[in-house]
């Protein structure tokens, strides 16, 4: 049955999507009583499961008694979740925290932070922002600047700036691109340590990172890490940089700061990168809701539960059964060039021929997800320009072994169901 109010939501007309009403665990309900399995996390977000009523009580407390604090201000709740973070969480010697609405305003306040860092010593020259060439960032002006995904660039190329784009998995092709641009031109490097929505959990070389890190001690460009999609346990670490035993200058996070119970950001940085603004008798602008009571109080119990349930080791110990689920369902699929990921980021390389590497040009990810919703399972369309087709994996830590393997066996068959569809309509 399809629900009238959802057919009256979709800013842009078109398909009517699921009704939610509800959730537990992985799983959503729907309004007309169906479940649907929750295999990406909705966006990659949900971590802690879906459900949880001690988050409404946080959320509850953190709203009552008070109304707007200026972001500038200290609150219980702000200052809990900065003691939490830097307590246990963040990569020494990451101490200084702003928190924000949400993946994109992070990376876009970092942008001006590596600017504004440059500008306070003096050194104006620098202003290029570098990203890699399979990239997704966010979908602000900036972040879609400094972001390649083309479908989602698209049209907007007269807003943004003539950039080069990095290799993004030959650090020595981008130590070459650095050189051609002029290293005293260069503000910062933005990298995720693995490429979500545009790359479907593309995992970059082991000493790709570790390069990246030593190229900007070189030539003084800031590192920053999009930990939007990979931060906070997604990876079975606390963030995926901690299996590089790399520390970015500025560290990004959104998604999983809260477990999407409500839009949230961290941006994260050294000292090295904070002092000179503030000899500079400069601040950091802020949103009108960065790190609202809210958004910290919840943030600080997400992230209190993550700890209580040992959820980033069980993010390790469920990524590693999903995975070799997925190796045993697809190694041997004629429509799958890859399986690949870390932790709870799994995806699949969907091709048109595995032998051609053909593909069906970003038709099939969009197939598969619809197939796949008919059949009870959300699964994450991922792509772009180099990676045409994936299908991305992102349950929440709670997800169970039955779970897991329903999700991928739901994916085969809509898979399967896909490719005849497409080449069908070919």
């Amino acid at each position: 049955m399809i629900s009238l109010g959802a057919s009256r939501y979709p800013f842009v007309p078109g398909l009517t999507p699921p009704h939610i009403v509800g959730g537990e665990g992985s799983t959503l309900f729907t309004h007309d009583g169906k479940q649907i399995l929750d295999a990406a996390g909705g966006a990659v977000v949900a971590n802690i499961g879906h459900g949880r009523p001690e988050i409404a009580e946080a959320a509850a407390e953190a709203v009552t008694g008070k109304g707007y604090v200026v972001p500038l201000w200290a609150t219980d709740a702000r200052v809990r979740l900065v003691e939490r973070v830097t307590g246990g969480w963040l990569p020494e010697p990451l101490t200084q925290c702003l928190f924000v609405a949400g993946g994109s305003e992070s990376v876009d306040t970092a942008i001006r932070i590596a600017r504004q860092h440059h500008l306070a010593r003096g050194d104006a020259g620098r202003w290029k922002v570098l990203g890699r060439e399979i990239s997704y960032h966010g979908a602000t002006v900036a972040t879609l600047n400094v972001g390649n995904h083309d479908r989602r660039r698209e049209g907007f190329e007269p807003l943004l700036l003539d950039l080069p784009k990095i290799d993004t998995l030959d650090a020595e092709l981008v130590a070459k691109v650095v050189q051609d641009h002029d290293p005293a031109t260069i503000a910062a490097l933005v990298v995720e340590p693995i490429s979500g929505a545009s790359g479907g959990a593309l995992v970059p070389p082991d000493d790709y990172l570790p390069k990246l890190r030593q190229l900007c001690d070189q030539t003084g460009i800031l590192l920053i890490c999009d930990e939007v999609m990979t931060g906070f346990g997604r990876t079975g670490r606390n963030f995926a940089v901690d299996h590089h035993d790399v520390v970015p200058d500025i560290l990004v996070s959104g998604k999983g700061l809260t477990g999407g119970y409500v839009p949230a950001g961290g941006v994260f940085a050294t000292r090295a990168v904070v002092d000179p603004i503030a000899d500079a008798g400069m601040n950091v602008m802020y949103f009108t809701f960065s790190g609202s009571d809210m958004i910290c109080a919840v943030a600080d119990r997400v992230l209190q539960i993550m700890e209580d349930e040992d959820l980033v080791n069980r993010a390790a110990q469920m990524g590693a059964r999903l995975n070799a689920l997925l190796h045993e369902a697809f190694d041997d699929h004629p429509n799958v060039a890859s399986v690949r990921g870390r932790g709870l980021l799994q995806g699949i390389e969907l091709v048109a021929d595995r032998d051609t590497n053909a593909s069906f040009g970003g038709r099939l990810a969009p197939e598969l997800t619809a197939q796949a919703l008919e059949r009870g399972c959300w699964i994450y369309p991922a792509g772009c320009a180099g990676v045409p087709d994936a299908a991305l994996f992102g349950p929440p830590f709670v997800v169970t072994e039955s779970e897991l393997a329903a999700m991928v066996t739901i994916c085969r068959d809509s898979l399967d169901a896909a490719v005849r569809i497409l080449e069908t309509t070919s």
